[in-house]
């Protein structure tokens, strides 16, 4: 259940990349002269790759190679502040956070996938998410499903701004 809602999430960021060049990734949109300062696609999809080896971890498998680095911690936590980025320097490369964000992704769906459903039953270990999301179940599920699709919706709007119309 969990991973058919990450599988839709992970093929809907896919199209929402159509036609997005390396130049535009890391940008605000510009819309008659005016920055709309909302999340672009780097952020976005760097921010959803750190989540990936929390449901991998959290159901007893090793997460190592999908661990978010310090420095992508640091750019891409919720406490993070999304930021234009017009000179390509304060942002991983856009094939880096791709390939991160589809490698975290792919492997937290295929831990999902062979997981036994006694395993998202357990207490979530998150204590400030807990009284939101009580089982590891819940907030993978959250992780995985309203938490991505809230970050397309973000990335969406981008996309009209910019003037890529509908994925």
């Amino acid at each position: 259940m969990i991973a058919d809602s990450a599988q839709l999430c992970v093929g809907y960021a896919d199209r929402m990349m159509a036609g997005v060049s390396p130049e535009q990734f890391a940008r605000f949109a510009t819309v008659g002269g005016q920055t709309i300062e909302s999340n672009h696609p780097a952020f976005i999809l760097g921010h959803l790759s750190l989540y990936p080896s929390r449901v991998v971890s959290e159901l007893g498998c090793d997460a190592t190679a999908i661990a978010p680095t310090e420095k992508y911690e640091a750019l891409f936590s919720p406490q993070a502040t999304c930021l234009d980025d017009p000179d390509g320097k304060l942002y991983p490369a856009m094939d880096e956070i791709l390939s991160k964000f589809a490698a975290g992704h792919a492997a937290a769906i295929e831990t999902l996938l062979t997981a036994d459903d006694s395993a998202f039953a357990p207490e979530n270990p998150n204590e400030r998410m807990r009284a939101k999301f009580g089982t590891i179940g819940a907030m993978h599920a959250f992780y995985l499903g309203g938490h991505m699709m809230m970050h397309m919706g973000q990335f969406s709007a981008w996309r009209r701004a910019m003037g890529l119309g509908a994925a």
